[in-house]
């Protein structure tokens, strides 16, 4: 019998030793599948030949998911960001609360590590298999009055035949409002989430490039060696009504001034409060000065322009870019 959309799925388990697959024990509450991307080469050569000699070389193997756009929850985003982040997997605890603070700090004098994943899909025909699966970049973006939608994309060594791992868990989640968002907007050397932008913020578009990239070696197999570090790219596309507050980003941008910007969602309220939070919360934080402020657009009848703040380290802030999950 050929397999059917309805029972397609995406396991993913954490690895203990990069590169060594692990059975699935989580069930992912989105869509995606895995593409096999090794390369296939047909050199040219010159044999006398019109049609061609059927000679064929794989000199690598690469494997790629693409988590497609979904609801964001505060239960599944941190897979993202371990993978793609930090590896934060144990909370902080906030005072007496009983939820726990995970911060996802990125880097900016050192190196930092993340986990790896073995990811299981397919559907009831056929399961595969990618281990030391990494996110090579990720995107959150939301507008008034829907979800605030998560996507990844992942790569990993290599794509393999192998069954579903039984007794993985589908976990209740809880999705991300982003009419539930708050928009704050600071002086460079002031206090982060102190100034709230109240009736403007329209939409944004959070796009990450991780650095982490796949490296291929001399070392007897043709999937990649490791992964490494190079330099993360964030971008931050909000966009405004076309009030005071946007139009303040346009004398930031001519003027080349840096600012600080946090932006925080918040769900429903945790079992005990603690000290700094007493919802579940994503908070993201971040210092950057403005690439570009579009012309005037238009929305229900309203002037609207979108601001893109890339973020950069300030020294003057001592801050670059972290997400923040309670």
């Amino acid at each position: 019998m050929p397999g059917i959309r309805a029972l397609r799925k995406i396991q993913l388990g954490k690895e203990v030793t990069a590169g060594t697959p692990i059975a699935a024990t989580t069930i992912w509450r989105g869509l995606g599948t895995i593409e096999d991307q090794r390369e296939v080469v047909r050199p040219e050569e010159d044999v006398g030949y019109i049609s061609g000699q059927d000679r064929t070389y794989t000199p690598k193997l690469l494997a790629a998911l693409s988590m497609e756009s979904v609801p964001a929850t505060f239960e599944q985003l941190p897979h993202i960001l371990n993978a793609g982040v930090k590896l934060v997997e144990t909370g902080v605890a906030d005072g007496a609360g009983s939820g726990k603070i995970y911060t996802y700090t990125f880097p900016t004098t050192a190196k930092n590590t993340i986990r790896t994943y073995t990811l299981e899909g397919g559907d009831d025909q056929e399961a595969e298999r990618m281990e030391y699966s990494f996110v090579d970049s990720f995107t959150l973006e939301g507008v008034g009055g829907q979800a605030v939608m998560m996507s990844a994309e992942w790569f990993g060594r290599q794509v393999a035949l192998n069954a579903f791992a039984g007794g993985a868990t589908l976990p209740t989640v809880e999705d991300v409002i982003f009419s539930l968002g708050k928009l704050y907007i600071d002086a460079i050397g002031g206090t982060i989430g102190t100034t709230l932008q109240s009736n403007t913020l329209l939409g944004m578009a959070l796009n990450v490039k991780t650095g982490w990239v796949p490296k291929w070696t001399a070392d007897g197999n043709k999937y990649f060696s490791f992964n490494k570090i190079t330099m993360p790219e964030v971008t931050c596309a909000l966009t405004f009504e076309h009030d005071a507050v946007g139009a303040a980003r346009k004398v930031d941008w001519r003027a080349e001034t840096a600012r600080l910007v946090r932006i925080i969602f918040e769900g429903t309220s945790l079992a005990t409060p603690g000290t700094t939070y007493s919802k579940k919360t994503i908070r993201i934080d971040f210092a950057a000065k403005l690439d570009t402020v579009s012309k005037l657009d238009e929305q229900d009848g309203n002037d609207i322009l979108t601001a893109t703040f890339r973020p950069r380290y300030s020294a003057t802030a001592a801050k670059f870019f972290e997400i923040t999950v309670v």
